[in-house]
């Protein structure tokens, strides 16, 4: 090899030292991404049928068709494991029900509004995501410390319920006197319980959905 040869070598074998390594396949990072997913919904659905006390790492990965050891690839621990299936509960939820709130026609009463997010935050939870339902169940077992870290995502959705009854009320469809905050309480309250008697089959989410409008807005007086 000639001097200008070697010299061209050389420097193409300096290029590559310093280049930046190469980015994954996709293909990869999908199936990389899929088994993460698929790890988190098994692990959803089995602190929500054991509780966080009783669940361990094991149990999940039984569930996820892997390995324990394979968890950690993906979670340092089993706190950070429930900790994204908390927020991802939560944030599904808020994200489904203002993208349907968003999504209606300018001129909707503040009442098609709220009962349209009724709706939603039923369906995700009872139907779509195993996160939302593990969500109710689990925020109030985890150590205080999850909470914490966890709460202000819940605290940015309960502001969104805020401003729709607040809405609702400058409209004139909520009266004066009512105390929102209690009201707001009382609603998700009732929302979240379903998570504990639902069962597909016997009421429509339509049916639930409508009866908790009907409450918040008629009352239940004869």
């Amino acid at each position: 090899m000639g001097r200008v040869a070697r010299r061209t070598a050389a420097v193409k074998a300096e290029a590559r030292r310093q280049a930046p390594a190469e980015a994954p396949e996709p293909v990869a990072l999908r199936k990389s991404e899929a088994t993460r997913l698929r790890i988190l919904a098994a692990a959803a659905r089995v602190f929500a049928q054991r509780g966080y006390a009783d669940t361990r790492l094991s149990d999940i990965a039984n569930e996820a068709g892997t390995f324990a050891g394979s968890i950690y690839y993906y979670f340092e621990s089993r706190e950070e494991l429930v900790e994204e299936v908390l927020r991802l509960g939560v944030t599904g939820v808020f994200d489904a029900v203002r993208d349907r709130v968003e999504a209606l026609a300018p001129g909707t009463s503040h009442r098609e509004r709220i009962t349209a997010a009724i709706e939603t935050h039923l369906s995700f939870t009872l139907v779509q995501s195993v996160f939302a339902a593990a969500n109710q169940r689990l925020f109030a077992q985890v150590p205080g410390e999850i909470r914490q870290r966890q709460i202000h995502v819940h605290r940015a959705y309960g502001n969104y319920w805020r401003k729709l009854l607040e809405g609702a009320r400058r409209a004139g469809e909520i009266r004066r006197d009512i105390d929102l905050s209690v009201l707001r309480l009382q609603l998700l309250g009732a929302i979240n319980w379903t998570v504990e008697w639902y069962k597909p089959g016997k009421r429509s989410i339509e049916q639930i959905a409508a009866q908790l409008a009907t409450t918040v807005f008629d009352g239940v007086a004869a």
